[in-house]
């Protein structure tokens, strides 16, 4: 721990342990899974994710070095709201000169590398993953040898499907009908009992539509079946909600169990990317309210440590369906780093370091739009010419580029958050662009 960290401490001079959500002192990491487990097999069981091996909870306060699991974007971001706070930043990435080690120190190594993460551990007071897929085992290992706030329970969830879909339905929210699919009879039974359409998808992996099959007729099972079982993996089918609108809710969690969420974003895919996010969602006040108590019960049942975002179909009557978790920063999120008087970065800061939370009030409307590869040169002719269409419209585009290296088709390059009196205006000025057109 560094020398201003330890002097700050004795200053503010904590007492006592940590409170998890069940009750106060240090909460392993062994009653973690077990709790877990409980949770999957149907139990509201809460779990408390502070590591088995973890320091003695107090605040993390800046001067202390936070390591970072995975150095791209959302680590590169991480690192400047933390950076801003008083905090040193490491990352573990195996992409020489990954978006957060242009802004950070940077082990270059791959994610399975035992000695690379103790060397993370080494050099770290804390340690936080910045995406999901990241090796749940190496988490573990270094629950066991530094101090992990966030755990490794709830990214072994998180990480199947089916494990995080009953985990959900542990925490009293709705899944869309689904099956453990195992054979091609399995998926033909699956789909004579939930109907088509209907979505095949891989147990683990998978982003952006990667690993996802939509069937719409019952001759696309078989070649769905081969094409799905080469990917190594189990099979979940979900049933296709015929949903109104995507929402989704981010939820920080810190260690002594205060939590705060952000204003719900109602979300735009294209080719299942997502495109844009606007905030306000254009969604009753009472849709609003349901998904911001679905997002607390998730995070309070799972004990989430730093953010949470929880991914919604909103269907026509009104009923959400929680579809996916990420227990992380979230793409949707990024609309919060204007819009908002506390970034959902910052928020992640304060939440693994056990410091109050910020207080998330939305100050502007907004349109967040992400930059994909094929969108990179006209978002830069743009910035080199004056916008009369935004003076018109009386919108602030605030450009956010992740340093990626190369720019591919699909790739997410960065992003553009539309400040405006209203989201009608901003969705004005994106409709308006050449930025979006190719």
């Amino acid at each position: 721990m560094s020398g201003l960290n330890r002097e700050l401490e004795g200053l503010l001079s904590f007492e006592g342990e940590a409170c998890g959500v069940d009750g106060c002192g240090p909460v392993g990491g062994e009653r973690d899974m077990a709790a877990l487990r409980d949770a999957e097999q149907g139990g509201a069981a809460q779990v408390g994710q502070a590591a088995a091996g973890a320091k003695p909870a107090r605040p993390i306060l800046p001067g202390a070095t936070i390591g970072v699991l995975g150095g791209g974007q959302l680590g590169r971001m991480l690192a400047h709201a933390g950076s801003r706070m008083g905090y040193r930043f490491v990352a573990l990435d195996p992409t020489p000169d990954a978006p957060c080690g242009q802004t950070a120190e940077q082990i270059v190594a791959g994610y399975a590398d035992r000695d690379a993460a103790r060397e993370l551990a080494r050099r770290s007071d804390v340690i936080t993953y910045e995406f999901e897929n990241v090796d749940a085992d190496v988490a573990a290992m270094l629950e066991t040898e530094s101090y992990v706030p966030q755990g490794s329970a709830l990214l072994h969830t998180t990480q199947h499907r089916l494990r995080e879909k009953r985990a959900i339905e542990a925490a009293g929210a709705r899944v869309a009908p689904y099956a453990e699919i195992a054979s091609l009879a399995d998926l033909q039974e699956a789909v004579a009992r939930l109907g088509l359409p209907a979505v095949l998808k891989t147990a683990t992996g998978g982003y952006d539509g990667k690993g996802q099959w939509v069937l719409r007729g019952t001759d696309e099972l078989a070649p769905a079946w081969d094409e799905a079982s080469r990917a190594g993996t189990e099979l979940v089918l979900e049933k296709f909600i015929d949903f109104e609108r995507e929402i989704s809710v981010i939820a920080a969690r810190r260690l002594s169990g205060e939590i705060r969420t952000f204003p719900p974003a109602e979300n735009i895919h294209v080719r299942n990317i997502l495109h844009l996010s606007i905030v306000p969602a254009r969604v009753p006040d009472a849709v609003i309210a349901e998904a911001e108590r679905l997002a607390v019960s998730i995070a309070e049942t799972l004990g989430a440590v730093g953010l949470i975002a929880v991914e919604m179909f909103v269907a026509k009557d009104g009923t959400l369906y929680v579809n996916e978790l990420a227990p992380r920063p979230h793409n949707s999120g990024h609309y919060t780093m204007e819009a908002c008087r506390t970034s959902q970065f910052e928020q992640h800061i304060r939440a693994i370091c056990d410091l109050p939370l910020g207080d998330t009030s939305l100050l502007s409307p907004v349109v967040m739009g992400n930059i994909l590869g094929e969108h990179v040169g006209p978002l830069l002719d743009w910035m080199q010419t004056h916008d009369a269409e935004a003076d018109r419209l009386g919108v602030a585009p605030k450009i956010h580029l992740y340093g990626k290296a190369e720019a591919k088709t699909g790739r997410k390059m960065g992003h553009v958050n539309v400040l405006a009196a209203d989201t009608a205006a901003a969705l004005a000025w994106i409709n308006e662009s050449t930025i979006w057109r190719v």
